[in-house]
């Protein structure tokens, strides 16, 4: 799961025409876009409103870059470094409550990813199962919490769970047995890594023991950036909501693009198609972020000390689609 850095490449992306949209003739506003990590299927409909080009018919010249490691997309947008990035929204919490100033303006993964991850023939059936067993994690904090959260909501403490830092090797210390269990893995992708290697892999997955739904992929930018540049963000992020409705309508076209975006990583292959299939009923339905989600989430998160107090919600998101 380690994040490589792939290189930068510009790419015109576009959505449909609407109100804020640059008259004739007008230059294209230039944005940086980061993702989270290198290409793979979450990024599908990014990759198809590519091709299809409506980032540029919203007026927009977007740069995408890929992070040289997991930090840089949320600093570089803190920074203003660049303009908009993937993120997470525990990423978002956290760093908000350390006085990074980043927010989410959109969603393209609408639901929870992350889970705890453990190979069947271990004979893990429950979270209560993981007392005495170790479990890998690649970050502390929310790791941490989320499987206390787990564990007692399945009537056992976290106590006897021995905590392992493997960093992003997840997939390596399963199946090499160095770890009983893995927290972090993504229920579309390791586990498909997994399966793909011939071992059964089981999920504890963190919303049904007691940890709130969250966001697991938003579009963040700093403050800043989003009182200099807000019309433009607000069309990037009606973008990608013309990509993410395209992919639901025309998976296949949509997959096509992806693969047709990174000709050099020759990305149709069985992972990434059953990995995408899996990520499919995941995207984001709207641009319009809940704040009851958000507010349930920064709580858990204070309430679990991975932040020292709650922050305000306001501060956390925008929503820039009507």
């Amino acid at each position: 799961m380690k994040r490589v850095v792939w290189g930068s490449v510009a790419f015109g992306l576009a959505a449909a025409l609407g109100a804020g949209i640059p008259a004739a003739g007008a230059a294209p506003a230039p944005l940086v876009f980061m993702l989270d990590w290198f290409p793979n299927p979450d990024h599908v409909p990014l990759f198809a409103a590519q091709q299809e080009g409506w980032f540029t018919q919203e007026g927009l010249r977007v740069t995408l870059q890929i992070p040289a490691n997991t930090d840089d997309p949320l600093k570089l947008a803190a920074a203003g470094r660049v303009d908009v990035a993937v993120n997470y929204e525990p990423n978002v919490i956290i760093a908000r409550a350390q006085g990074l100033p980043v927010r989410s303006i959109g969603v393209l993964v609408g639901q929870p990813l992350i889970t705890v991850m453990f190979l069947k023939s271990s004979g893990i059936r429950s979270p209560r199962d993981l007392v005495g067993r170790r479990v890998g994690f690649a970050v502390t904090g929310f790791a941490d919490a989320m499987v206390d959260q787990m564990m007692h909501s399945a009537g056992a403490g976290a106590a006897g769970v021995r905590m392992v830092n493997v960093g992003f090797d997840l997939v390596p210390a399963l199946l090499s047995h160095n770890v009983d269990a893995v927290v972090g893995a993504y229920r579309n992708y390791e586990r498909v890594q997994i399966e793909l290697q011939g071992q059964a892999a089981g999920t504890f997955e963190p919303e049904k023991y007691g940890v709130p739904p969250f966001y697991e992929l938003v579009l963040i930018t700093s403050d800043q950036g989003l009182a200099r540049h807000r019309e433009a963000l607000a069309r990037f992020v009606r973008a990608v909501g013309r990509g993410i409705a395209f992919t639901l309508r025309n998976p296949e076209a949509a997959f096509a693009a992806y693969v047709r975006a990174n000709p050099t990583m020759k990305l149709d292959d069985e992972l990434n198609r059953r990995s995408f299939r899996m990520t499919l009923p995941t995207y984001a339905r709207s641009q319009v972020q809940a704040a009851a989600r958000w507010r349930e989430f920064d709580l858990w998160l204070a309430a679990h000390k991975v932040i020292p107090r709650a922050v305000p919600v306001d501060t956390l998101y925008t929503n820039l689609s009507p």
